[in-house]
């Protein structure tokens, strides 16, 4: 009985125990409720995570959102091979257009008809021009143009002795019309001459020409344009070809329209530059010139010079500057 008592002495009463863990658990909830607690909270929060993280990437290093079991190394290192292999190829693919020409060209003295057929349905454009609907639109004569009568076209049209120019860029047709006279007082009446352009301009042009209209958003740049050649009486001589130079080049390249002066003066930047160069030079005929305005001008922003001068240097070429014109020689 007195070992009974004794160790009923140790014991707390019951009610002190529950007393004891109320003040326990009231001490852990104050001590929480401070900002270190949450700091120790992030930190064993973060190391668990990275744990984990560390645990999935040791079983793979490919991220797989759909379950599908990672490649073979091997076929990791072959398609990466491939990719470089396809970057390579790409960067030096940049000079190559794969529009194959036609080998048989068309002959000069089929040129004019060719157009007609192939664009026009088999009738001249110029037939019964202006229509009624835009005539009172039209001025009786309005021609300009930058660099349009400078004397590179007459040293040109002296050497070559063009049987077919085409002009890429044309705006209003002033160097085109300038090329009629040449080639009528050189002796060369039967020259064509074909003007690629789609004859829209480009965005807020008409700030500078107010007096090129527009009809139910039509702008009347080819409007105007074949009425200055109607007034100049070359309309057996002068041809639109009214796309952009991209696919219009392309097709004259397949039809066999060859040109024996070529002439590239439509977009000035560097990427324009490059690809209208790139397809005249598919449809210049041996013998002939390939040449364009720009070269030193403030408009090019090096971008014409910058494709003319990478042009020549991949194809060994050699560039004679003439006033603001370039022209392209063959490297003897």
């Amino acid at each position: 009985m007195k070992e009974s008592a004794g160790a009923a002495s140790l014991t707390p009463p019951l009610h002190h125990h529950h007393h004891h863990q109320h003040r326990l658990r009231k001490k852990l909830a104050t001590t929480f409720a401070k900002p270190t607690a949450y700091i120790f909270l992030l930190l064993v929060s973060y190391i668990f995570g990275y744990l984990s993280a560390s645990s999935s990437s040791s079983n793979s290093n490919i991220i797989n959102h759909h379950n599908y079991p990672p490649p073979p190394r091997s076929s990791i290192n072959t398609t990466n091979r491939a990719i470089t292999n396809q970057v390579s190829a790409t960067a030096e693919d940049h000079n190559l257009f794969g529009t194959v020409c036609a080998a048989k060209a068309v002959p000069p003295k089929l040129v004019r008809r060719t157009i007609l057929d192939r664009v026009f349905n088999g009738t001249s454009p110029y037939d019964n021009f202006p229509p009624p609907h835009i005539s009172h639109v039209l001025r009786p004569n309005k021609i300009s143009g930058w660099g349009s009568t400078g004397a590179v076209f007459e040293h040109l049209i002296r050497k070559v002795k063009p049987k077919t120019i085409i002009e890429v860029g044309t705006f209003l047709g002033a160097s085109a019309l300038h090329m009629v006279k040449l080639t009528r007082q050189l002796g060369l009446p039967d020259t064509q001459i074909l003007c690629v352009d789609d004859f829209r301009g480009w965005p807020g042009f008409q700030d500078r020409f107010k007096d090129i209209k527009t009809v139910n958003g039509d702008v009347m740049l080819m409007y105007q344009f074949m009425q200055n050649v109607v007034q100049a009486g070359a309309t057996e001589t002068v041809m639109m070809v009214p796309f952009s130079t991209e696919a219009a080049l392309e097709k004259l390249c397949t039809w066999g329209i060859y040109g024996d002066l070529i002439e590239v003066d439509a977009a000035h930047d560097f990427h324009s530059a490059w690809s209208d160069i790139n397809r005249a030079y598919k449809i210049l005929n041996p013998g002939g010139v390939l040449f364009g305005h720009d070269y030193f001008s403030a408009v090019d922003n090096r971008g014409v010079r910058r494709a003319v001068n990478l042009f020549a240097r991949l194809h060994h070429f050699r560039v004679q500057v003439h006033g603001q014109h370039w022209l392209l020689y063959p490297i003897k």
